[in-house]
């Protein structure tokens, strides 16, 4: 029992109390049990699990609901599935989490017609927000929702409105804004890095037609509406995390790009499912690639300064919140997948309780990453800044393929406003390699490189 703690409380294990883990029953078929989507609601803290696939139904996962004393109970209403959606529609006063709506008395009512659907995400309605709602499914499904009546409409099939492989989609996230629905759908492996196949986006709705933002994958979008007029995804590709940002000031998207603090993230599989939430009134906690930021909503002048890394961590969160002071993360721990893991004999999945300052104890930030992986670049022309704020040891490597000495110039914003100032350049020799350390105790909000001639072009950062 830790220091202070109520003798009413059962044990907890740094921050973990076993009777709260989650668990799927053996099967068969052996399958997965994570907790998809956290969310305190009418003074209970409501979670569901997924198993790992609509077609191995499994058994054992449901919706669950813990009350102040950390007391939980499985709802009778609880159905099996993947779900990883949670919203509230407050014109209704009503949770929407799984395939269940749960008003402020608790009374559960359950959306049949979307039982069978892998549920990843809820979005305001663009016409008629009081009384409907949109909801993504992982294969691409979007549908409209009735709140009230609870019937459901599907409306696109965003394997073909975006031109995704059907048997590789892989939707994590949606949300809606400014005019705009915007979803993210995470599909990546060897064929993407290898630039064979580009079937991840993020991509966006004005109600009538369908537009592709960015065809690397993403993981997560959100904002907080009209409060701060901004809209954040995030996602990856071969040379780091990247981070998309959309001001309502200047109604235009910008790229931002963060380092990978594990590569044990890169593959669609393994991204399961990196938020942004406001766990602290008015601030952003941001999970992305293995590592945790705090972030504002705002951003002034269109440009974004203000993210920070706090740790690295091997977690697959499916969510995380805040309720009655704590902040409580949802893991996906062990899984048999169908028998593939013979080192897991049970699925199971823990809930983590703790203060959103205790992260800061977790590992270091360090990481690795850059703007260009054996890109090919244009002359003169700025990459997308790099997060450079928050590390300790620094080392930029540049390497081309070109026949000739290429000039690389780094820029550094110190300000973290969008302009930059030169910090320096280095040549390098036909096809060859420079690195530079930059000194101890040097940082600035962002670096950017740029080249003197065009080529294919590696400009990495590695943070220690």
């Amino acid at each position: 029992m830790n220091r202070g703690q109520s003798a009413s409380l059962p044990p907890n294990v740094s921050g973990i109390f076993p009777h709260l883990a989650l668990s799927a029953e053996l099967g068969p078929p052996q399958s997965e049990c994570g907790v998809g989507a956290l969310m305190p609601w009418a003074g209970r803290l409501w979670a569901v699990t997924y198993v790992s696939h609509k077609a191995r139904t499994g058994s054992g996962t449901g919706l669950y609901e813990i009350d102040e004393s950390l007391a939980i109970s499985k709802r009778p209403e609880s159905r099996a599935g993947t779900y990883a959606n949670r919203f509230v529609h407050y014109p209704s006063n009503q949770l929407v989490i799984g395939p269940h709506v749960i008003d402020a008395e608790r009374n559960v009512r359950t959306v049949e017609p979307l039982v069978d659907v892998r549920l990843t995400g809820v979005m305001t309605h663009l016409v008629d927000p009081q009384n409907m709602v949109y909801v993504l499914g992982m294969e691409g499904e979007f549908f409209e929702m009735n709140v009230h009546t609870l019937d459901v409409r599907q409306i696109a099939d965003l394997t073909k409105e975006l031109a995704i492989d059907a048997k590789r989609v892989h939707f994590k996230a949606g949300y809606s804004q400014a005019g705009r629905v915007v979803v993210a759908n995470n599909t990546y492996d060897a064929l993407e890095f290898r630039g064979e196949r580009a079937d991840g986006c993020l991509a966006e709705w004005d109600g009538e037609r369908w537009s592709v933002i960015d065809r690397n994958p993403h993981n997560e979008v959100t904002g907080r509406g009209a409060f701060g007029g901004t809209i954040f995804a995030t996602g990856w590709d071969r040379a780091s995390a990247i981070l998309r940002v959309f001001t309502e000031t200047d109604r235009r998207w910008r790229t931002y790009r963060l380092p990978k603090a594990s590569h044990t993230f890169d593959h669609m599989w393994q991204t399961e499912w990196p938020r942004i939430r406001e766990v602290e009134h008015e601030r952003y906690l941001v999970d992305c690639h293995g590592m945790f930021y705090e972030m504002s909503p705002w951003a002034y002048g269109g440009a974004v300064w203000g993210i920070r890394p706090i740790c690295t961590h091997l977690w697959v969160l499916g969510d995380f919140c805040s309720f009655r002071g704590m902040l409580v993360a949802g893991m996906d721990n062990a899984s048999p997948s169908a028998g593939a893991n013979h080192l897991a004999g049970e699925p199971q999945s823990g809930l983590w309780f703790g203060k959103t300052d205790d992260l800061w104890r977790f590992g270091k930030p360090r990481g690795w990453g850059g703007p260009w992986w054996k890109t090919q670049i244009e002359a003169d022309t700025p990459s997308d800044p790099y997060l450079m704020t928050g590390f300790d040891g620094k080392v930029l490597h540049l390497t081309h393929e070109s026949s000739d000495e290429v000039v690389f110039a780094v820029d550094a914003d110190f300000l973290g406003d969008g302009t930059s100032k030169r910090y320096g350049e280095f040549r390098v020799p036909p096809e060859g390699y420079v690195h530079h350390e930059f000194p101890a105790g040097y940082s600035a909000h962002w670096v950017r490189v740029s080249a003197n001639r065009p080529c294919k072009a590696t400009a990495y950062l590695t943070y220690t």
